[in-house]
């Protein structure tokens, strides 16, 4: 079969021959893949950034998602989670217990474009914390497409208000259902808006973390009292940031993480279906970029557009 095929960390994937893989397992299936979405996590999987990565997994097929036909017109979302291979190829081996059946009306490349996008928020507000209806959410990131995710997300779980954060003032305020924004490089602005927020869903990390705990820790207008739960789900703007031990230990500041590893691939799967069902009923869709897998090596380092996201689809 043909797939894309990343050997070395340092180039981009490139369209080429890979052995089929094959079912030995009870619940393993083979299934034609129909579309696998390019996240800025299957980027870090390709270019060796992610927690997860080794030289060990190489040579390997990126691609942590899709949407496949099983051999009896079963339309499945399935999950790889970084397992060898993965979606980005004509076909792909997935285990049913951590994949769910689509409605035979589902749009491959919608459900592909959009399901990965919203379940990052989604599981983290359902697993990672006890989230309560009325609760205020700030949105790190909220101009990209897993940031507007967070905040459509957020107000479905029951959020009163959802503050959007990022760079670009225009873009914030477009982000639906966003009841107030601010500017990364605000920190005065984010200390007025921020001041009641309970939960802050961080796509960023790096030094805007910082930045931002200091500006609402001193936001706050009865620090003992109100608690500041800080989810972390990406790191678009580096790898590490430094936390003053004081804004610790003056505050009521939790900070915890979501993905993959502090959430196990069962309490993944046990969300898929509802997630799938509100991209369903149109609550949730990403608009989509779609590529022919064979332009995989032309499309890899073109500058990518964060309110979109691309999906490869089979070639004929």
């Amino acid at each position: 079969m043909k797939a894309a095929v990343v050997t070395s960390y340092s180039a981009p994937p490139r369209y080429q021959d890979h052995v089929d893989p094959r079912a030995t397992g009870e619940h393993e299936l083979v299934v034609d893949v129909l579309a696998a979405g390019l996240h800025p996590r299957v980027r870090m999987q390709a270019n060796g950034s992610h927690y997860t990565s080794s030289d060990e997994h190489l040579p390997l097929v990126p691609g942590i998602d899709g949407v496949g036909r099983g051999p009896d017109g079963t339309l499945w979302y399935f999950l790889t989670l970084g397992a060898a291979p993965g979606s980005m190829a004509e076909r792909a081996l997935i285990d049913t217990r951590r994949s769910i059946p689509l409605p035979n009306g589902a749009d491959p490349v919608t459900v592909a474009a959009t399901l990965n996008c919203a379940i990052a928020s989604w599981l983290a507000l359902s697993r990672r914390i006890t989230f309560h209806q009325g609760r205020n959410v700030m949105v790190m990131g909220a101009t990209g497409g897993t940031g507007q995710m967070a905040v459509q997300v957020a107000r479905l779980f029951g959020a009163d208000q959802v503050v959007a954060v990022g760079r670009d003032a225009g873009r914030l305020a477009a982000v639906p259902g966003a009841t107030a924004t601010a500017l990364l490089d605000d920190p005065e602005q984010i200390r007025r808006v921020g001041a009641e927020v309970d939960v802050v869903l961080d796509f960023l990390w790096g030094a805007p973390a910082t930045t931002t705990m200091a500006a609402l820790v001193a936001g706050r207008a009865d620090p003992p009292g109100r608690a500041l739960t800080w989810i972390n789900l990406g790191e678009m703007a580096g790898h590490e940031t430094p936390v003053p031990a004081g804004l610790l230990r003056s505050s009521r500041l939790e900070l915890i993480g979501s993905g993959q590893g502090s959430l196990s691939t069962a309490e993944i799967a046990a969300d898929l279906p509802a997630v799938a069902a509100e991209i369903a009923r149109g609550t949730f869709a990403v608009p989509a970029t779609v590529v022919p897998l064979h332009q995989v090596e032309q499309t890899w380092p073109l500058p990518a557009d964060s309110s979109t996201r691309i999906v490869f689809t089979p070639d004929g």
